[in-house]
């Protein structure tokens, strides 16, 4: 087994309320007083009360192309996920020369060599540190982490892995397109970064491990057919062109549950006995899915919507900001079961089998 040790989530420092960003990007890219209404309405109906961004509101305006964009990636990415790094190890106990591998994950910007080297001598991680940076898993790929460096831990039982999210999902807004998906992403997705540091069984003895803190079981990942433009990017000479479908509910509604079963029938358990649900917010009608075909309760999922309503959709950074809130505010008898998951381009899912 693998126990998560730490995790932390930390946000930009600019902050504002929806009807803020709403009025600014109106001003920025819309002229007509339909397309302004129809903006208004798909950001009200996000049901996203403020988020973060890495630069000033008035910035965003000098951002012209995607080299410049890109740019701030860099330089806010880089002070966003060594903070996260920092955190995450310090809530956890441990230095920043015990981490073993980093797994770097972004959907947000390009850099080479990637964010993690950059992050390295920053935070102080050994020069014999494994980096394996992931690009492209996009939402998914907070809860996909997890489970790739689980997979690491359990033959490496004496190492140190911290898993790194960096998504700064505002700087790859496109002015020029009035597409509905574009609407809805500029009215959902907001900025942070996130770090979940993991330990092997054997390290975990070592440590004394709080136990509040839960192990990692197993993991299920499904990459769902013929559903390649549901969501993504198409990447053009501006940058990122958001791909999103509206049919993402109803994927949801047709695979997640044997998803679920096909995890939890595998150590003989029932979604009834799940004690702690950490799911990605995704957005309103998405969550609504998620509850509709588990079976859950509004209330089960409330540090979900928390999240969305306080800080938008982070991408990969969101599930791990909602396990930060679950470790942080709610507590489990001991050997409670519980399930991350989360959904992103391919279209796919991962599934992680959690134990309190």
């Amino acid at each position: 087994m693998t126990t998560i040790a730490g995790v932390r989530g930390v946000l930009p420092e600019h902050r504002y309320c929806q009807q803020d960003i709403t009025d600014a990007i109106a001003d920025w890219c819309l002229s007509s007083d339909s397309e302004r209404a129809l903006l208004r309405r798909f950001h009200q109906n996000a049901q996203v009360r403020t988020r973060h961004t890495a630069v000033p509101l008035e910035r965003y305006r000098d951002l012209v192309d995607f080299g410049s964009s890109n740019d701030v990636f860099i330089e806010q990415g880089t002070v966003l996920g060594a903070r996260a790094v920092t955190e995450a190890l310090a809530a956890a106990g441990l230095a920043a020369d015990d981490v073993d591998l980093i797994l770097f994950t972004t959907v947000t910007g390009v850099v080479a060599p990637s964010l993690d080297a950059l992050i390295a001598p920053v935070v102080g991680l050994r020069p014999d540190v494994k980096r394996v940076p992931v690009f492209g898993l996009g939402c998914v790929a907070g809860a996909a982490g997890i489970a790739r460096v689980h997979d690491y831990l359990k033959s490496h039982p004496d190492e140190v892995a911290v898993l790194l999210s960096v998504e700064l999902c505002s700087l790859t807004m496109q002015p020029q397109d009035r597409s509905a998906a574009n609407m809805v992403a500029t009215g959902l997705f907001g900025d942070g970064a996130a770090a979940v540091v993991l330990v092997g069984s054997r390290r975990a003895e070592q440590l004394g491990i709080d136990r509040r803190m839960p192990e990692v079981l197993d993991s299920r990942s499904h990459l769902y057919p013929h559903t390649e433009r549901i969501m993504g990017w198409d990447v053009g000479a501006a940058g990122f062109k958001i791909v999103l479908d509206a049919e993402v509910p109803v994927l949801v509604e047709k695979y997640l549950a044997g998803d679920v079963s096909l995890l939890l029938d595998a150590h003989h358990l029932d979604s009834s006995e799940i004690a702690g649900w950490v799911c990605h917010p995704g957005g309103p009608r998405v969550i609504e899915a998620i509850q509709r075909t588990l079976g859950l309760e509004h209330g089960e999922l409330e540090l979900t919507w928390r999240s969305l309503a306080a800080i938008g959709n982070l991408s990969s950074s969101s599930v791990l900001h909602v396990l930060a809130d679950t470790v942080a505010q709610r507590s489990f008898e001991p050997g409670s079961p519980g399930v991350l998951m989360a959904m992103g381009p391919g279209f796919c899912s991962e599934l992680v089998l959690l134990r309190w």
